[in-house]
């Protein structure tokens, strides 16, 4: 399984998102510091959903991160995060 579909399950099991994109950056990063030929080692997540309601910037990464578990946070070099709360603006 790539990747970027784990993930996509374990943030959908977690947080229940009413926004979820996965986006594998890896191909802009070509020569860089932690690419891999095959991809999947530079990722942006933009997540929305209500269980981060109340948490601030810190504790939603920290919760995102829990949730991808250190088996594929092990794995990518890169990970950019856009969480919001539902309701929130951005």
């Amino acid at each position: 399984m790539a990747v970027a579909d784990t993930m996509r399950e374990r943030l959908a099991a977690a947080f229940a998102p009413t926004v979820l994109e996965i986006v594998d950056e890896s191909e802009a990063h070509r020569g860089h510091a932690g690419w891999r030929e095959g991809g999947q080692t530079h990722f942006r997540i933009t997540i929305t959903a209500t269980a981060f309601a109340g948490m601030g910037r810190i504790a939603r990464h920290r919760a995102v991160h829990a949730a991808l578990g250190p088996d594929i946070v092990g794995r990518i070099h890169a990970l950019a995060l856009e969480i919001r709360a539902a309701g929130e603006g951005g």
